[in-house]
């Protein structure tokens, strides 16, 4: 019975009910056996009593590989990343793993990411070698690639990819996205166009990923143009995500009639990203009447517009590229305020 309060406490995320239950358990006098002792620990953590699971595993006097990693990854998600390290340290010296779940390697080495922390990232990545999962598991030389990449060690990055013997998907994207990382975004280009030759199915993902690169790429959107056939041939320009990086490339390039054409056919127009996206790419191109005009109908549809647009059509009324007069007569019932940090 126990068991199934345990679990239906940490399907709910009840705290109040979790400390009643625990405190039961407690009261009962019986010797809780370590698998009931994890659920504990799952609960507790699930529900956001970090502190309450910190202090039952370290009563514990037995711990397997679920302790720990239960409470790595609830510090992990609770940003709490160096504390995260620590217990995985000192788990090395408390167990003997032979293979470690994937999931745990992705959460260890996002950890290294946020503490900078290349050399235990690199130690992960040799104890990995040596048990023979460095270049077995595509999620694991995927989460390597994009490790060495977002602390741009492209090296790195590049002898985990290099070291394969098969590639596919995930790990040329995150070949991709590890280059854009370390900006090398020529490269980027051509890893995409080696990863067509090569026969390797490309994802939304792919192409979100090598958008951003494209946009970064001074060539008047060639490059950009070059992907948006590649995913009209493959029948994914009509994906969400990639509509939106078509918007945003485009507009960052210069082409702002090709980003409204992109825009008017996405069939999602509650993806706030999207208009973000159009919004910004007026402005880009100094058509400020137009962003302030796709404001209004976010605010009509009940989108909230990011801030930081906001604050950028405001300082284009402020500066004088459009006067507020124009602003005001777009559209009857709201108000562009400069100054007040909102959009009315």
């Amino acid at each position: 019975m126990d068991s199934l309060h345990l679990r239906e406490c940490t399907l709910s995320s009840d705290s109040t009910r979790a400390a009643e239950l625990h405190q039961h358990i407690s009261r009962s006098g019986l010797k809780v056996p370590l698998p009931l002792l994890n659920r504990l620990l799952l609960m507790h953590v699930s529900c956001g009593l970090l502190d309450t699971a910190r202090q039952l595993f370290d009563r514990m006097t037995l711990r397997d590989f679920i302790s720990w990693a239960t409470m790595i990854v609830g510090y992990a998600n609770d940003t709490n990343h160096d504390e995260a390290i620590s217990l995985f340290v000192k788990m090395q010296y408390q167990l003997s793993v032979l293979e470690y779940p994937t999931w745990i390697i992705a959460c260890v080495l996002e950890a290294c990411v946020y503490t900078i922390d290349l050399d235990l990232g690199k130690q992960l990545h040799g104890c990995l070698y040596k048990l023979g999962m460095a270049n077995l598991d595509s999620f694991i030389t995927s989460s390597l690639i994009q490790f060495y990449g977002k602390l741009k060690c492209i090296e790195g990055a590049e002898s985990v990819f290099n070291q394969l013997s098969r590639h596919n998907t995930m790990t040329w994207t995150a070949r991709i996205i590890s280059s854009c990382t370390e900006e090398r975004f020529g490269n980027v280009f051509s890893y995409f166009k080696e990863m067509g030759r090569a026969g390797i199915k490309k994802s939304t993902f792919t192409f979100s990923s090598i958008l951003r690169a494209c946009a970064k790429i001074d060539d008047g959107g060639r490059c950009g143009q070059q992907v948006h056939a590649n995913a009209i041939k493959i029948g994914l320009d009509t994906d969400t995500f990639v509509q939106c990086g078509l918007v945003d490339m485009y507009g960052r390039s210069g082409l702002l009639k090709d980003a409204k054409l992109v825009f008017e056919v996405i069939d999602d127009k509650g993806n706030v990203a999207c208009w973000n996206a159009m919004v910004t790419a007026c402005i880009r191109n100094g058509f400020y009447m137009e962003a302030i005009k796709l404001l209004y109908e976010m605010k009509a549809a009940g989108m909230q517009p990011q801030e930081s647009i906001v604050n950028e059509v405001r300082m284009a009324c402020g500066n004088g590229r459009i006067s507020l007069n124009q602003a005001l007569k777009i559209e009857n019932g709201y108000q562009f305020e400069i100054g007040k940090g909102q959009f009315q």
